[in-house]
């Protein structure tokens, strides 16, 4: 499902866990149980190479599209950052980034590990600046008094000190950065490219 209606169905009871690099927000807080932090990464601003000396901070993007992920920390941080931008929200960071490419947006807000894999597979992208922001990492995301969450913490701590997530980390990065393993769009019930 979409980023943005994870949380949804997961309040709704409709789903256990949700498990997409959820940042736990204060906000979020009020509402979800969180795991504890299982990934550490920053948040960046992408930007085409070719602008490089184009843009040198925010206030260049005052009416200009900029995207982020639909109900995700980045969409936050583009109105905090770029209050005066043209804040365009997509379903998917594919979107984004396809966007950015084809010149439709002028930057877009990502999570740095995922900027990073992008640009590898689309050179003519690139990480302008680091985004501050003050949350610690990706947790689990869990219905408000979940019975799940000491499970949940107990799975997060063994997969991080046994090693399990590092190599799930190099693993994922290694096939995101393998351009015959980069699918767009949605795949069929057998894995492959759907027809559209």
């Amino acid at each position: 499902m979409d980023f943005d209606g994870i949380l949804m169905e997961l309040q709704n009871g409709n789903i256990d866990l949700g498990i997409s690099g959820f940042s736990p927000s204060p906000e979020r807080a009020q509402t979800f149980d969180f795991s504890d932090i299982y990934y550490t990464g920053g948040q960046a601003f992408v930007i085409r190479e070719a602008d490089s000396d184009k843009y040198k901070d925010y206030s260049a993007f005052d009416k200009l599209p900029v995207g982020a992920q639909n109900g995700s920390i980045q969409m936050n941080l583009a109105q905090q950052n770029t209050p005066n931008a043209n804040i365009i929200g997509l379903a998917k960071v594919t979107d984004i980034v396809s966007e950015l490419v084809s010149g439709k947006l002028e930057g877009a807000f990502i999570e740095t590990a995922v900027a990073e894999q992008y640009i590898k597979n689309y050179p003519e992208l690139k990480i302008a600046w680091d985004v501050p922001y003050d949350t610690e990492g990706s947790a689990i995301a869990l219905k408000k008094g979940s019975d799940l969450l000491p499970a949940v913490n107990a799975v997060v701590n063994n997969v991080l000190s046994d090693g399990s997530m590092d190599e799930y980390i190099a693993t994922a990065q290694d096939l995101a950065s393998d351009e015959g393993n980069v699918f767009e769009g949605q795949l069929d019930a057998n894995g492959q490219v759907a027809a559209n």
